[in-house]
């Protein structure tokens, strides 16, 4: 299969139009081979348009969603950037493009080691992958200028949006009736904001402030 030029028709088609505009995204997706992050036996949909299980009962999330996230941070590339939910490590490997630094927090140990694993075999290196519950960030790091949470959430996470920075933005999968609603807050003036992204399917966010503790 060739996998760049499936990168670049997946660029086009499934996020230029469709709503992704935000130029230094499509790039930085452009950028990162996503078959690196698949299990094996799923590289020959490495680039569909769907979410693919990996280890641990998770999932490596679709490319839109992907970019919806990165969009919706507005980053510019002298963030620090705090991730909740590793997984395959793909969504960090986009993230290191746009931003100075990324902190993301894995509760799989195993996810963690191969994560760390592949971002290394690609010549990421400013990405930062710790073990621990992402629901409570790492408070002794913040504030971040923006945080990336890959797991639904049952409400807006306090503790998280409490380590956001003025200025900042926090995107999360809020739980809803039948679907979960991606949503970003923005913290402007001491006050906070939100605003719908659209409707998504994320794994639950396991952790002292999500859906129980891991």
């Amino acid at each position: 299969m060739d996998f760049p030029a499936a990168r670049a028709e997946m660029v086009e088609r499934q996020l230029r139009h469709r709503g992704i505009t935000d130029e230094r995204v499509l790039v930085a997706i452009g950028e990162v081979p996503r078959e690196k992050f698949v299990p094996e036996r799923y590289r020959s949909r490495a680039y569909a348009d769907s979410a693919l299980p990996i280890d641990e009962g998770q999932t490596i999330s679709q490319p839109w969603i992907v970019a919806a996230i990165c969009q919706a941070l507005e980053l510019r590339g002298k963030e620090v950037v705090l991730e909740v939910g590793t997984g395959s490590g793909y969504s960090a490997a986009v993230l290191s493009r746009l931003a100075t630094r990324v902190v993301s927090i894995e509760r799989h140990e195993s996810l963690a080691i191969a994560a760390r694993q592949v971002l290394n075999s690609i010549g990421v290196a400013n990405v930062e992958v710790m073990v621990g519950d992402g629901s409570q960030g790492i408070l002794e790091r913040a504030p971040f200028e923006a945080i990336a949470i890959h797991a639904t959430a049952p409400g807006p996470p306090a503790t998280l949006l409490g380590q956001l920075a003025d200025g900042g933005r926090l995107v999360v999968p809020i739980a809803g009736d039948g679907t979960d609603l991606l949503t970003v807050f923005r913290r402007r003036n001491g006050e906070l904001q939100s605003d719908l992204i659209g409707p998504c399917r994320f794994v639950p966010l396991v952790g002292e402030e999500g859906f129980g503790p891991a």
